[in-house]
């Protein structure tokens, strides 16, 4: 975690520029399993937008994340996991990074 915490406000540049309406992180990145080698595993709502404009916040999101934390990471959209086991095992270990105000 000290990597996201060291790269907090960043990141919430990122999403507010992004139209993010909340991001987690999930996985390694919250345990002491995480190192060097390690991606960094994120879940993503965004606001409300057409297509178009959703899909060029989600990649340029994603290839912007991965180059502030130097690493490579998945995005991966709430809405997006309809495997019901692992959507439950990221609400059990997802961790709120940033939540949009309005």
């Amino acid at each position: 975690m000290n990597l996201l915490n060291a790269n907090s406000e960043a990141i919430k540049t990122l999403c507010e520029k992004h139209k993010v309406a909340k991001l987690y992180a999930f996985g390694s990145v919250l345990t002491t399993a995480f190192n060097e080698e390690s991606d960094v595993d994120f879940l993503v709502e965004f606001h409300m937008q057409d297509i178009e404009k959703y899909v060029t916040n989600f990649f340029t999101l994603k290839e912007e994340l991965e180059t502030l934390l130097n690493r490579e990471i998945d995005l991966i959209e709430y809405r997006s996991v309809s495997n019901p086991y692992f959507k439950e095992e990221i609400d059990e270990t997802k961790a709120l990074l940033y939540e949009s105000e309005n």
